[in-house]
């Protein structure tokens, strides 16, 4: 695949990148794109290794290696390569729903798993994947006709993140009616309110909707499944449903003062940033949430690396990241090899655009929030914080974060954001549908499959696995509508 020495031919480079006194001064997308020529010198270096781990998905020691959706990388960087990006998209298509949202916000497991990796930079198979399908889309090749002949079998998926989209899709196009309904004023669930715009920009989410819509699927705004609407009603008019509502309950943090006035769950924050940048065609930025604050946000992963850039843009007078676990290495470490995923210090364009204005990177590690402090009219002004020291458990081999003792310090704080995680899916949904769920409230399903403990109703996405990513719920959206389109038909052609 590729040609056969371009990998010794070439240097890995990336697109070009606004730099961070450019980019934080709008919520526009700042990752540029390297002309087609220079793109096809990228796909090049794919070096033909005989075993493509990029495309494997597999788990190994408890993480994903290779792509879930088991893309054939080698064979789309080939037809990159050779220029033929038409060729290249009808190949992503038969795997992928969606690779316009993955190549912006996928961390990229297949560059991870390359072998070009193991001693030198991976090939860029994320940014090849955005070529093609931008130039799929500029070149109108990307059709969502609607199905010739309709099954007379009708579905519901219930939320509109990767997931239920994903399923949406598929069954449509085997001939079934599709509804999708969504409890917020618009489409796209986490894609829409869970990722900033200039990590995603919204417009690349309304051009696959109206797609979408005009293959004939229903889409149902502000229909929130199991208060407003009772399960009950759809499993009267659907002979399935779907459940992809996500893992939206979020892991709070525990400490003396919680209820003080600005303290707010990170993907409420983000949303209402996302929201109020939209309601007014973004020519309103919502300063007034965090302009001349100090900002402190629990927790290092993605969700908290987008907290930091839109805090940023928000016009914060400073911004902590607090991370309860050691720094990670520089490096891989022998118990970490290729091609596990690499558990190693990454720096994002949140982190890179904190060391830029504040001239540090924001984040402190093996550190918690002990207490916050409040005004005399219950405002967050501040909170004490604590160093935290790794102890095994000497009979479960178990690590925890334990606090040192004496290690107090207070921090100015008129702002916080809960970015700890998620704990799975909400008692409201799965109560109303009477499924079964996990000891994670995730619903329960057998091993590999989508169907839960009542007949017809099925899930998938972060509500089945947990937390994941998007790439993980598009797979996972994938594999239900698979089943379902075989216990509604017998058989499934999908």
């Amino acid at each position: 695949m590729g040609k056969t020495t371009g990998f010794l031919e070439y240097e890995r480079r990336n697109g070009p990148v606004l730099c961070e006194t450019e980019r934080i001064k709008d919520f526009r997308e700042f990752h540029l794109t390297l002309t087609e020529k220079e793109q096809q010198e990228q796909a090049a270096r794919c070096m033909d290794c005989g075993i493509p781990f990029c495309q494997s998905g597999v788990m190994i020691a408890g993480m994903a290696s290779g792509c879930p959706l088991h893309n054939l990388v080698p064979e789309i960087n080939d037809l990159v390569y050779r220029g033929r990006f038409a060729e290249a998209y009808r190949r992503l298509s038969v795997t992928h729903s969606f690779p316009e949202f993955t190549c912006r916000v996928c961390p990229a497991l297949c560059e991870a798993a390359c072998t070009c990796g193991l001693h030198d930079a991976p090939v860029s198979t994320k940014e090849n994947e955005k070529a093609v399908i931008e130039y799929a889309f500029r070149n109108g090749l990307v059709e969502m006709p609607a199905p010739p002949v309709r099954t007379g079998k009708k579905v519901a998926v219930v939320g509109s993140g990767p997931s239920g989209l994903a399923a949406a899709a598929l069954l449509n196009s085997r001939g079934h009616e599709v509804t999708v309904y969504e409890r917020r004023d618009r489409v796209g669930g986490l894609l829409r309110y869970g990722i900033p715009n200039m990590k995603l920009d919204k417009s690349v989410i309304d051009r696959r909707i109206r797609l979408m819509e005009e293959a004939g699927i229903r889409f149902v705004v502000h229909a929130d499944v199991g208060k407003e609407i009772p399960a009950s009603e759809l499993e009267q008019q659907y002979d399935s449903v779907i459940l992809a509502c996500g893992a939206s309950q979020p892991r709070d943090i525990k400490a003396p003062g919680r209820d003080a006035d600005g303290i707010f769950f990170a993907v409420d924050f983000l949303s209402r940033v996302t929201k109020a940048l939209l309601d007014t065609d973004f020519q309103t930025y919502p300063t007034e949430l965090a302009e001349g604050k100090n900002v402190i946000v629990i927790g290092g992963g993605d969700t908290g690396n987008d907290c930091v850039g839109t805090c940023i843009r928000l016009g914060a007078k400073s911004v902590t990241q607090l991370e309860m676990m050691p720094e990670p290495p520089g490096e891989r470490t022998p118990s970490n090899p290729w091609p596990e995923w690499p558990r190693i210090l990454k720096t994002d364009y949140g982190q890179e655009e904190a060391i830029s204005k504040f001239g540090a990177d924001p984040r402190v590690y093996q550190t918690t929030v002990k207490e916050f402090h409040k005004d005399k009219k219950g405002r967050l002004k501040g909170a004490t914080l604590v160093s935290l020291a790794p102890v095994r458990d000497e009979k479960t081999g178990r690590l925890s974060m334990v606090p040192v003792e004496g290690s107090e310090r207070k921090v100015a704080a008129e702002l916080v954001l809960i970015a700890a995680g998620f704990l799975g899916s909400e008692a409201y949904v799965t109560g109303s549908f009477g499924v079964e769920t996990d000891a994670r409230s995730n619903v329960l399903t057998e091993k590999g499959h989508h169907r839960t403990s009542r007949a017809g109703i099925y899930t998938a996405g972060d509500m089945h696995r947990g937390q994941s990513l998007v790439v993980w719920a598009i797979s996972e959206g994938r594999g239900a509508a698979r089943e379902v389109d075989y216990d509604l038909m017998g058989y499934t052609n999908l």
